[in-house]
C-alpha cells in the first residue's frame, strides 16, 4: 500500500470480494514525502479495519536501485530503475512478507491483468490501455503469477477514482499522480551530479564528436546525456542534431542527425523469456519506450539469457539499459535490458 488511489482502491476490492487483506508498505526513501504517503496507507487500513505493517527498506534500495541508477550511468547506459525496482525490491519483498504472514496472495493497485491459457496464468495488458503498467513488470515472470490478484486490471482510472470517493477516501482520490521517478521525479542530472559527490565519484568534460570522428564541441561529462537526446547539448549548429552513441572508455559522446539513429536489431540481456513456444508460431511484438512503438519483431537466442532482436520496421533511440518488452497480443511473453 503505497498510499494512494490505486493500492488503497485495490484493498477496498479486495475485502469487498471476502479476502482477508494484510496491507504493507515499504520505506524506501528517508524523506518527508515518503511519510505522508505511509501515514496515508496507515489511515485507509485503518478505515479499512485492516493490519498494517511498515517495512523499513531504505538501505536496500539505496543499493539496489539507486546505486544502481548511478552505476549505469557510469557505464554509458540509460538506466530503468522503476523495472529495477520491481525485479529487485517490490515484489520480492512482498512474497517474503506474504510468506511471514501465511498469506495465500500478494496484491498491488497495477493496471495489469493475469489471465489464463491451457491451465497457466499469464501477465496481460490492463484494460485502460492509457494506464497499462505491464512495460514495467515483465520480472514478474519469474514468480508465481497464479498467486498474484490485480484488481484494477479490468477497470479503468476515471473508475478507481470514482470508487475512491464513493467509499469516502476523497483525500486520497485527490492526489496528483507520480510522474517520473519516485527518488528524482525531474532532470535526473542534478540528483547524479549529488549522489555522485556523495559517493566521492568524479566526472571529467569530455569532447563530441560526429560520426566521422571530428570534434564539434565540449561536454560536461558522458554520464549526463542518453542515447537519443536533442536538447540540452549546449551546441549551436546549423541542423538538428542528437546523441547517437556513448563511449564512457574515451568519454566521448558521438553526435549523429537523426536518421542515423535507426537499427533493423538489437541485442537484449538478462532475458526472462518462459514461453520458447512462442518463438515459432506466434507473432510477437516488442515495445523499448513505455506508450511508443509498438513494433513486430523475430527473436533469436544467443548465449546464456541473451537475445537477439530483429524489427520488422527501423526503430530509432534503442538506448543501451532501457528495457525491451515482449507481447503475444496483449500478454507480456518476455523481457529484458537493452545490451
Amino acid at each position: 500500500m503505497s498510499g494512494g488511489t490505486d493500492s488503497s482502491v485495490a484493498a477496498i476490492l479486495l475485502r469487498e470480494q471476502g479476502y482477508e487483506v494484510v496491507g504493507v508498505t515499504f520505506r524506501f526513501l528517508p524523506t518527508e514525502a515518503m511519510d505522508v504517503a505511509i501515514k496515508l496507507a496507515a489511515s485507509v487500513a485503518a478505515r479499512l479495519q485492516i493490519e498494517h505493517y511498515v517495512v523499513d527498506a531504505v538501505e536496500a534500495f539505496s543499493v539496489e536501485v539507486i546505486d544502481y541508477f548511478m552505476e549505469e550511468y557510469m557505464k554509458g547506459r540509460t538506466p530503468f530503475p522503476c523495472t529495477r525496482c520491481n525485479e529487485r525490491m517490490k515484489w520480492p519483498l512482498l512474497f517474503g512478507y506474504a510468506s511471514k504472514l501465511n498469506c495465500d496472495y500478494v496484491s498491488t493497485g497495477h493496471y495489469v491483468r493475469i489471465v489464463s491459457e491451457d491451465g497457466s496464468s499469464l501477465l496481460a495488458m490492463g484494460k485502460d490501455k492509457d494506464k497499462d503498467q505491464s512495460f514495467f513488470l515483465w520480472p514478474l515472470l519469474d514468480w508465481p503469477l497464479q498467486r498474484i490478484l490485480f484488481p484494477l486490471g479490468e477497470m479503468s482510472k476515471d473508475e478507481v477514482k470514482a470508487c475512491a470517493e464513493k467509499k469516502g477516501l476523497r483525500q486520497v482520490s485527490k492526489q496528483k499522480e507520480s510522474i517520473g521517478l519516485c527518488f528524482c521525479p525531474n532532470d535526473y542530472r542534478p540528483y547524479l551530479s549529488k549522489i555522485l559527490v556523495e559517493r566521492k565519484r568524479e566526472i571529467a568534460s569530455g569532447y563530441f564528436f560526429d560520426e566521422k570522428g571530428k570534434i564539434v564541441g565540449v561536454h560536461r561529462g558522458y554520464p549526463f546525456y542518453t542515447v537519443g537526446q536533442r536538447r540540452g547539448l549546449g551546441l549551436q549548429l546549423n541542423s538538428a542534431i542528437y546523441v547517437k552513441e556513448i563511449e564512457p572508455e574515451t568519454n566521448k559522446v558521438i553526435l549523429a542527425p537523426h536518421s542515423s539513429l535507426y537499427k533493423k536489431d538489437f541485442k537484449v540481456r538478462a532475458v526472462r523469456f518462459p514461453y520458447r513456444h512462442y518463438m515459432g508460431d506466434k507473432r510477437l511484438w516488442v515495445r523499448i519506450r513505455y506508450r511508443k512503438q509498438y513494433t513486430p519483431c523475430m527473436l533469436e537466442w544467443l548465449e546464456g539469457d541473451s537475445m537477439k532482436v530483429i524489427l520488422d520496421e527501423p526503430l530509432d533511440a534503442i538506448a543501451p539499459g532501457q528495457t525491451a518488452v515482449f507481447y503475444c497480443d496483449d500478454m507480456v511473453v518476455g523481457g529484458g535490458y537493452i545490451e
